[in-house]
């Protein structure tokens, strides 16, 4: 279960994107063991899912970030598939709109955290105010006073990375535990997928010319990634770069992960107070007394 390990990050110093390879270039015999094991750990999740919801006394934040077509929507569904519906939300988060950068960066984030026992799933999130932003330079559009956006774009988001560890290391304090995951896939697998996308009528939905567009950034994308990864990943707070070009694995190491986070927040069922227990008690042999009230 150490796998997904050799993809943590904790630690941004000397992280270079451009070492994690996308592609682990797994065996494809080895598929279907695979899949079982992660099978085994989505059964796993999904027992101490209903702890944690029980519990009530921590929160889980999961972000998603990658590249068009890297397979964020599909590992949602694949992955949460076991977790109970009622314990978990997800959200999709994309370019800030109009009201949104009328507001701070982080204000569309408050609404969406977690109540304490629930998992909030982000697809995308505040990161791209790190991301999109920077790449397009939208930050030099902001409706902001001069002392806000004079500054040059490595203090300006310099500023921005410190806001995120800040914020992160306070959910932690309010007892949330953060899972950062990057799904890293290739230039080329990408292209196979968009292909795909445009070949295959009931995917030509999921396709945008947009999307062309934004692969013509995919250096400076690269780049906001490496950026963004090296000055938030923190101990509490890690980045997780999944190779992202064979899917079946890439579901392997997100559970492996979730399945990790779970663990060492450790939920357990409440106990119940020698009060509540005589309580149960007694409902339990008016029960096996057969005492009904019958309707007159």
């Amino acid at each position: 279960m150490a796998e997904f390990k050799q993809f943590e990050v904790t630690n941004g110093k000397g992280f270079d994107l451009k070492k994690m390879k996308p592609d682990m270039e797994i065996p494809k015999e080895s598929k279907e063991k695979i899949s079982e094991q992660t099978k085994k750990n989505l059964d796993e999740i999904a027992a101490l899912q209903d702890k944690l919801y029980a519990d009530g006394k921590e929160g889980l934040i999961i972000i998603l970030q990658a590249m068009d077509a890297a397979g964020k929507d599909s590992t949602v569904k694949h992955v949460m598939s076991s977790v109970n519906p009622q314990g978990i939300d997800v959200f999709s988060f994309k370019q800030p709109s109009a009201t949104e950068l009328a507001h701070d960066f982080l204000w569309r984030i408050g609404k969406c955290i977690p109540e304490r026992g629930k998992i909030s799933l982000f697809n995308r999130s505040y990161y791209e105010d790190v991301l999109v932003v920077k790449v397009h330079e939208i930050n030099k559009t902001y409706k902001m006073p001069k002392r806000c956006t004079s500054e040059p774009d490595d203090v300006f988001f310099g500023q921005r990375y410190e806001d995120i560890r800040n914020f992160e290391e306070y959910l932690y304090r309010q007892g949330y535990r953060i899972v950062k995951i990057f799904l890293n896939v290739s230039k080329d697998e990408q292209k196979k997928r968009f292909l795909e996308r445009i070949d295959k009528k009931e995917k030509n939905w999921k396709f945008s010319s947009a999307d062309i567009t934004e692969r013509k950034l995919w250096d400076k994308y690269q780049k906001a990634y490496q950026d963004a990864i090296e000055a938030t990943a923190t101990e509490h707070c890690p980045w997780y770069v999944v190779p992202a070009d064979q899917k079946w694995y890439t579901r392997l190491i997100v559970s492996e992960v979730l399945l990790d986070v779970l663990q060492k927040i450790a939920p357990e069922y409440p106990t119940l107070t020698p009060e509540a227990m005589k309580d149960l008690e007694s409902c339990k042999a008016a029960l096996e007394g057969g005492k009904t009230n019958k309707a007159k």
